[in-house]
């Protein structure tokens, strides 16, 4: 069979004709990359994002390994054992005032001065009519000398026979009277003695001095105030000069329900957080239970001090306090771990919490749960000291969600 090349070159598609019909190799790597992108951004929006939330760690009260678990807890104030308002013992006008907040003072040191004008008149006085009563003294004394003599003579005459009985008896009975007299004016004179050191007194009182060595934290008078020792004057009469707190005499009080009493006894040991430092832990221990009741608050107080005091330990600073079992206690059975509450769900009747794994997903993990202590919560099992739980979990939180801690 023979071909013809002509016919064969007819069939032939030309370059030019087959080039002005084909799609160009860029538009389909543009198609490709686009529909990349697309894919990709559709995967994006439809991946679960990461969810903020807030994070606290699992701990081990140090309080519990230290001396024993805690049987009771309760909230108190830091008080001062030794404290005092520094009044006058006399009402008067305040002329200088020498103490400030903060100041630290010493016993007999001078805080306020009154104004002695009155006191040193009224000394004055006094030492006028001693010394009145004393020549008093000098002239009846003088006059029963004289009496005396008198009577002498009347008793020589008498004996000779030249005076009567009559003038005799009038002679003894001056000296008599004389005697009586000069006793009343020394007597007199003590008297006087007495109101001189009543009014010299006053004026030492002018001066007012610290009864002992403190802080003072309060000022309570200025120069030209009245002060006196009893309210007067319709409240424009200051009661003090100062307030002044005995710091190495603080401690703790607080109020324990007396359902718990039995829990407390003299001599346990406490730790104690201060609200303004709550991460300092502060020992000591039970001074006593005061023997009586509040019936209006069904509660009893306790006196606990401090083992060792501090400059950051202030008057009424809020306080709260473990009570402390006994270390044997403490060895039979390791401390609880604690947990926020707000850390806890409930769910479905059981007790849940979110747990960080891997440092972006969490983890669904029940727990069995024991006492609230404040505002955290014992765990008796499900958890380990040191792990992260998220806090106030969110609704959409999920076991394996992604987080993001804030």
């Amino acid at each position: 069979m023979s071909s013809d090349p002509r016919a064969l070159e007819d069939l032939r598609i030309a370059h030019s004709a087959r080039g002005s019909g084909s799609v160009p190799l860029w538009v389909w790597a543009l198609v490709v990359v686009l529909a990349a992108a697309g894919a990709g951004a559709w995967l994006w929006a439809r991946a679960p994002r990461a969810i903020e939330v807030r994070t606290a760690v699992v701990e081990q009260p140090t309080a519990a390994r230290e001396g024993g678990s805690a049987v009771l807890n309760a909230s108190g104030y830091v008080v001062a054992r030794r404290r005092a308002t520094v009044s006058s013992k006399i009402t008067g006008r305040v002329v200088e005032v020498r103490v400030e907040e903060g100041m630290p003072v010493r016993k007999n040191q001078v805080l306020a001065r009154l104004d002695p004008a009155t006191y040193d008149k009224a000394l004055a006085l006094a030492e006028a009519e001693l010394e009145a009563s004393r020549r008093g003294v000098a002239e009846n004394r003088a006059r029963l000398d004289l009496a005396r003599l008198t009577a002498q003579r009347y008793r020589s005459l008498r004996t000779d026979g030249i005076s009567n009985q009559a003038d005799l008896d009038s002679a003894e009975t001056e000296v008599r009277a004389l005697e009586a007299r000069l006793a009343l004016s020394e007597e007199q004179v003590k008297v006087s003695e007495r109101q001189v050191a009543l009014r010299q007194n006053d004026v030492t009182d002018t001066v007012i001095l610290a009864p002992f060595d403190g802080v003072a934290v309060s000022k309570d008078a200025q120069p030209g105030e009245m002060i006196s020792p009893v309210s007067a004057g319709g409240g424009f009469t200051r009661t003090g000069i100062c307030s002044l707190v005995d710091m190495s005499s603080l401690e703790i009080e607080v109020d324990v329900n007396e359902s718990y009493i039995n829990r407390v006894s003299p001599g346990q040991r406490i730790t104690a957080v201060l609200d303004a430092y709550p991460d300092w832990q502060i020992p000591g221990k039970v001074i006593t239970v005061v023997p009586t009741a509040d019936r209006q608050k069904a509660t009893v107080l306790v006196r606990i001090a401090f083992d060792r005091l501090d400059p950051r330990i202030l008057p009424d600073m809020g306080i709260k306090v473990a009570f402390l079992g006994t270390e044997t206690a403490a060895a039979k059975s390791e401390p609880p771990l604690t947990i926020p509450n707000a850390a806890v769900r409930t769910d479905g009747g059981s007790r849940v919490v979110f747990v960080v794994s891997g440092g972006d997903r969490v983890e669904r993990r029940a727990l069995r749960v024991g006492a609230a202590r404040e505002d955290r919560v014992e765990v008796l099992s499900g958890l380990a000291p040191g792990e992260r739980v998220v806090l106030d979990p969110p609704a959409a939180l999920k076991d394996g969600a992604r987080i993001v801690v804030r």
